[in-house]
């Protein structure tokens, strides 16, 4: 199972590419390592899923009952744009741009780890919305007791609901 970790900041080309950095290169295993797909997120950024995390999504998305309003309307969103891509010999990482614009994405990026894939966020859009999180109401300690529970490490403990 892939675990990504840490925050990389990479440059957009003109061509609106990427590269994808020797660290995250390095956790990608196998005949799919360099085949990727990428999203819009439900924050103002991509997903940039490796296919073998993927795939389990797409199959749970495909399992889904379409005869259910909320599940086609997820579909919808979810899959808006969805665009595979692979990487160069270069290990760069080409965007359309329609993506580009749904992230408001500019030059300066960070891919951001986000457990067994990577957001893709416009590094000003990045700083704001980070800036917007902590005025909220709630404080980042309240925050985590309430999605973690009373989680001791190393101990399974279910998080409020």
């Amino acid at each position: 199972m892939l675990q990504f970790l840490g925050d990389y900041e990479v440059t957009l080309d003109a061509k609106g590419r990427f590269l994808l950095p020797s660290a995250l290169k390095k956790e990608l295993t196998g005949e799919t390592a360099g085949q990727f797909v990428v999203n819009k997120g439900m924050e103002p950024c991509l997903t940039l899923w490796p296919k073998q995390s993927w795939d389990p999504v797409y199959t749970r998305l495909n399992s889904l009952n379409d005869f259910e309003p909320k599940v086609r309307y997820f579909k919808y969103m979810f899959l808006d744009g969805v665009q595979a891509v692979d990487t160069d010999t270069a290990g760069r990482i080409l965007l359309n741009k329609a993506l580009i614009d749904y992230a408001q994405l500019d030059k300066d990026l960070i891919l951001k780890a986000s457990g067994d894939k990577i957001q893709i966020w416009d590094k000003n859009v990045f700083r704001k919305f980070i800036e917007s999180l902590s005025q909220a109401a709630e404080t980042y300690s309240e925050l985590a007791r309430d999605v973690m529970g009373n989680a001791v490490a190393g101990m399974s403990q279910t998080p409020l609901k």
